[in-house]
C-alpha cells in the first residue's frame, strides 16, 4: 500500500498549486481520504477529507473558500486544488487514508496509511 504526494512547489502569494496524492494498492473510492499540513515546529493539522460513500467533503476553516478536494476514482488519485494562497499556507502537505468515522475525520489518528508529504512554499 502506498500513497505518493506530488505537487508541492514554490508560489508567490495569490497563486495557486495543485497536489496529487496517487495510491497503490487500495482504492480512493472505497476509502475516506483526507489532507493534513504541518508547518516547522507545528503540530499536523486537518486541511480537507472526502469522504469514500457520498464524496461529501469538510474543510478547515482558514482554507474554505480557496480550497477544493476531489477525487478521481478511474485514476485512483486524490487531488487538493488550492487557490489564493497565502504565507501561512506554507507547509509540508500529507495526503492520508482509512476509514474513520466522521467525529474523527479531522484527526491524524484516525487514518492508517499515509503518504510522503510534499512541500509548499508561498512567498509574499
Amino acid at each position: 500500500v502506498q500513497l505518493q504526494a506530488s505537487g508541492g512547489g514554490l508560489v508567490q502569494a495569490g497563486g495557486s498549486l495543485r497536489l496529487s496524492c496517487a495510491a497503490n494498492g487500495l482504492s480512493v473510492g472505497r476509502l475516506d481520504m483526507a489532507w493534513f499540513r504541518q508547518a516547522p515546529g507545528n503540530e499536523r493539522e486537518f486541511v480537507a477529507a472526502i469522504r469514500w460513500g457520498g464524496g461529501s467533503t469538510s474543510y478547515v476553516d482558514f482554507v474554505k473558500g480557496r480550497f477544493t478536494i476531489s477525487r478521481d476514482n478511474a485514476k485512483n488519485t486524490v487531488y487538493l486544488q488550492m487557490n489564493s494562497l497565502k504565507p501561512e499556507d506554507t507547509a509540508v502537505y500529507y495526503c492520508a487514508a482509512g476509514r474513520v468515522i466522521t467525529s474523527t475525520s479531522s484527526t491524524p489518528g484516525a487514518y492508517g496509511y499515509w503518504g510522503q508529504g510534499t512541500l509548499v512554499t508561498v512567498s509574499s
